[in-house]
């Protein structure tokens, strides 16, 4: 059958929408696996990973998917205040005011360093189970161990849940530093200087990612990015003057045709925005990885009091149904809803047959990459969106500390790796 893919790829869809609720304990989760789904169509089909930031600057020299973070952090910050500032008690919120402490950076440095080696982040791993198993099924595996042993870590050590900093906000929280309380006299209960200051931290990014990518290009070391450039080809006339609701051509613009990085960027903010309205939290992804090797653990005879006394966890989470964790769900959506997007966009084949095969050095590195960024959550309390894209959309200021150091990491990590590659 010449469009399987496409015709799958519609049913699949079809499915989770009407039967899901029939499988799923609570509406909340049906929720959680929509804006799942949607998160993971918008990441695949506008080629964005929050691992790439850095990778991206590195190898290539193209800045343009860290400049877009940015102004996905300001935007996504700014439409939270219309439920922050009206809110009766920000306690009613889960917001990552995360601590600021000697974790966060190891975690931080832990995690940038380990991304460059598996070219993904938590998120990203969940998108490429589907465009390139070997790698992301390996870097799962040692990501799930990672956050599990790195559980006892986060639960006891004081130099991972003490702040060195913390605000009166932040010190109802994780004892963080809340940036709304600098501001308390700006006469938008601090909302306004935050604001402000987010986008002073977001244009120093945006300005040295320019300058980076300026000396790249006149050092001659600029490749660009294959996928940046198909996403910034307009439309040509002829499709548009020849439009037709059942042509090809239409079909590909509706299904195929990337999105650009700021459509992705827009969209990705609208979710976490309706995220954060609906359950009150923002983006996390890592914690439920280690609750998922705990239970592949309790599969073959280890007691869920057992892993609950060792990792400081409920036992209840190694314990309890898959399904039970909203999270979990939402984690499957993405990878459902990249799933959908390569199969009715009619990739899935092309996508296949241009996996890469593994070898024992490319192996290795998968192993330690994702085993540096599942053990770095447990230290930074959080990956790429739960210790930095959610902190800052929440105006913590360990959000934007975790992608100084995230950036270091990454950029070692990208020497090592180019070293033990002989590039």
């Amino acid at each position: 059958m010449k469009n399987w893919d496409k015709v799958f790829g519609f049913i699949l869809l079809a499915v989770l929408i009407f039967g899901a609720p029939f499988v799923l304990p609570t509406n909340m989760h049906y929720i959680r696996l929509l804006i799942g789904l949607a998160m993971g169509y918008i990441l695949s089909r506008s080629y964005t990973g929050f691992a790439g930031s850095v990778n991206r600057a590195y190898n290539t020299g193209s800045t343009k998917l860290m400049r877009t973070l940015m102004f996905m952090f300001t935007i996504t910050a700014i439409a939270n205040v219309a439920f922050l500032f009206s809110a009766k008690n920000i306690t009613d919120y889960d917001l990552w005011i995360n601590p600021i402490n000697l974790g966060l950076l190891l975690g931080g440095l832990l995690f940038g360093f380990g991304m460059s080696f598996s070219s993904c982040c938590a998120t990203g791993t969940l998108t490429d189970l589907v465009t390139d198993l070997p790698r992301a099924g390996i870097t799962l595996i040692f990501f799930c161990l990672g956050v599990f042993l790195g559980f006892p870590v986060q639960a006891t050590q004081s130099w991972v849940k003490n702040s060195w900093f913390t605000s009166s906000t932040g010190s109802k929280f994780s004892n963080g530093v809340y940036m709304p309380d600098w501001f308390k006299w700006d006469g938008l209960n601090g909302y306004l200087g935050a604001i402000v200051l987010t986008a002073i931290f977001a244009g120093i990014g945006i300005y040295l990612s320019y300058l980076y990518e300026k000396k790249r290009r006149n050092e001659s070391t600029y490749s660009g990015v294959l996928s940046e450039k198909i996403q910034d080809k307009p439309l040509s006339e002829s499709s548009i003057s020849d439009f037709s609701l059942n042509s090809p051509t239409t079909y590909d613009i509706m299904f195929k045709r990337p999105l650009t990085l700021k459509q992705g960027a827009i969209g990705l903010s609208l979710l976490f925005v309706l995220l954060m309205g609906l359950t009150k939290s923002g983006w996390g992804a890592s914690t439920p990885y280690g609750f998922w090797f705990g239970k592949v653990l309790t599969s073959v005879g280890v007691s869920a009091e057992s892993l609950a006394n060792f990792t400081g966890q409920p036992s209840a989470v190694f314990a309890g149904p898959w399904l039970a964790n909203g999270v979990t769900v939402q984690n499957f959506g993405i990878l459902l809803g990249t799933l959908i997007f390569f199969t009715t966009a009619g990739l899935m084949s092309e996508t296949i047959h241009s996996v890469p095969s593994l070898t024992v050095k490319s192996s290795l590195l998968y192993c330690i990459g994702g085993f540096s960024m599942g053990f770095g959550t447990r230290l930074s309390n959080g990956c790429n969106v739960g210790a930095l894209y959610s902190p800052i959309a929440t105006f913590s200021l360990s959000g934007w500390i975790f992608l100084i150091v995230l950036v270091l990491g990454g950029i070692f990590g990208n020497m090592v790796a180019k070293r033990v590659y002989g590039n």
